[in-house]
């Protein structure tokens, strides 16, 4: 099998994503993780353009220890200088230098005729040669360039010493069977081009970055360059996760391989991610938050059947531990059973069906059943937990200009207990007044009000989660007051946690008795 050599220009064209600024200190922690992913050639930046990028690269060059690293420079003597600068210090450095050879750019941003542009490219890459050996030349938007000038400016830039040949679509305009046919024409019609490399940078704009790359690689190419997450200028780049599962997980298309530790791909998603702001979108492929989380019940009894029914990549080839079966209003017995089986219920059949069609009715309402959902509803209508506390009254005072209080009163057996407090609010004035009565040391970790019917006098539902030591627990209330609503799911989830409580400490009584 032949290598396709991976290079990322997260660092480059993936900042050049409106809204996103790297400090220096922010992109060297990138370049380390690409460098740990094993990617061939970071792109790190565009010394010219400003001062930060060239120390950036600076401060990468001299800690990136086998990872080839670039910049970018248009073909302009400055700018060259300015790259050959920032890299010299690297272990392995390359100048990628660029310029525009389409006619609608020379005509319009060049204002520059196509042998002005040849002869300008030609001196770029002598330059280039004075500060490393390893050039690399891209015809900015060659997929819309006439294909005799391209050929020609091609062979003039081998001639004048680059090493790698990288054909852009710039603007995202090609299509796959379009894009690869260039890269065999351009294989065909250059004569020096077996001496060097072929390279592609494919944009997203229509969609099509990581297809078109994939078309370039059967017909010659064997660099490709690509972002994490695919990020990038407008539309973005062809997503370097993609590329690289692509060829990895279809052998039976791709005779080829790369160097990518694809263990670490998730992980260096969410660095990116969390570095640059940008988060992943859901259904992104590979890495998105949904790639191996299945909900339909169709999809979900086959993956319990057979993982490859559904899946086509195993999770723990990017990092991740396993799939995830999304429990939602589309899932099935077979899901829903297996689910109970994990957090440790055996249920007789009847008593599954009664618990399962609780579910469907709060999946209607809630859009992800997470397991405290489920221990919650399988207590309330297999266990019947008991009420040892409930709500007999409530009074709040509260104001833009006043401090919150309230007042319950809570029945507990055969005793009533009444008690006030202030908060910041008039519901956290009443959890604090529920927390003087049931005595009890609780921490609030989630929550969230909905209304389940429409109109003014809508009823509300507040669904809370709250935790004492290792265990966690919800509750749900509902009232038009959503005061009253918020008080109902406190004492709610406060019975459930007095119901683990019981259930814990009869299995270890249990166990004491056995042993």
């Amino acid at each position: 099998m032949e290598k396709i050599y991976i290079f990322d220009t997260t660092l480059r064209d993936g900042e050049q994503t409106p809204g996103v600024t790297l400090t220096p200190k922010e992109k060297l922690k990138i370049a380390r993780e690409l460098e740990k992913l094993k990617v061939d050639v970071i792109e790190a930046g565009f010394p010219a353009s400003s001062f930060s990028d060239f120390e950036a690269i600076k401060i990468i060059s001299r800690e990136i220890e086998t990872t080839t690293i670039t910049a970018l420079a248009r073909a302009l003597p400055s700018d060259i200088k300015k790259a050959g600068e920032a890299i010299k210090n690297a272990r392995k450095g390359r100048i990628h230098t660029f310029i525009a050879t389409s006619p609608i750019h020379m005509e319009y941003k060049l204002r520059k005729s196509p042998q002005q542009v040849l002869k300008i490219a030609v001196d770029a890459v002598k330059l280039a040669r004075d500060y490393t050996d390893e050039v690399e030349f891209s015809p900015e938007d060659a997929s819309r360039s006439d294909p005799s000038f391209l050929y020609e400016i091609i062979q003039a830039v081998i001639e004048a010493g680059a090493k790698v040949i990288n054909i852009p679509d710039t603007v995202g305009y090609s299509t796959p069977d379009e894009f690869g046919g260039l890269i065999r024409k351009i294989i065909d019609k250059v004569p020096d081009i077996n001496k060097v490399q072929i390279s592609v940078h494919c944009h997203n704009d229509l969609g099509l970055a990581t297809a078109n790359s994939l078309s370039a690689v059967k017909e010659g190419a064997r660099q490709i360059e690509c972002t994490i997450n695919g990020i990038g200028e407008r539309a973005g780049n062809a997503a370097l996760e993609e590329i690289v599962m692509a060829i990895k997980t279809r052998k039976d298309l791709f005779d080829f391989y790369t160097d990518i530790d694809t263990r670490k791909i998730y992980w260096v998603s969410h660095v990116v991610s969390h570095l640059t702001g940008i988060p992943v979108q859901p259904n992104k492929a590979i890495v998105g938050k949904n790639a191996f989380r299945h909900e339909s019940g169709i999809h979900q009894d086959g993956v319990l059947k057979k993982t490859s029914t559904y899946e086509i990549i195993d999770p723990a080839s990017i990092g991740l531990d396993k799939s995830e079966l999304v429990l939602g209003k589309l899932s099935g017995r077979h899901a829903f059973k297996e689910r109970l089986k994990q957090l440790g219920f055996q249920l007789e059949q009847d008593q599954i069906e009664k618990a399962f069609e609780a579910f469907k009715k709060l999946a209607e309402r809630k859009r992800e059943i997470f397991d405290e959902d489920l221990i919650s509803l399988v207590e309330e209508q297999i266990a019947q937990i008991p009420e040892i506390f409930l709500l007999e009254y409530i009074h709040t005072v509260t104001g833009n200009k006043i401090l919150p209080t309230a007042t319950v009163r809570i029945r507990k057996g055969d005793k009533v207990y009444q008690e006030a407090a202030c908060g910041d609010g008039p519901v956290d004035a009443v959890y604090r007044a529920i927390d003087r009565v049931c005595g009890l040391d609780l921490t609030l970790v989630d929550y969230s009000l909905q209304a389940v019917t429409g109109g003014k006098d809508a009823l509300g539902e507040v669904t809370i989660k709250i935790k004492r030591g290792d265990i966690l627990v919800s509750g749900r209330g509902s009232s038009t007051d959503i005061i009253e609503a918020s008080a109902k799911a406190y004492l709610n989830a406060i019975n459930r946690l007095l119901y683990r409580y019981s259930r814990k400490n009869n299995a270890n009584n249990g166990k004491d008795k056995k042993s």
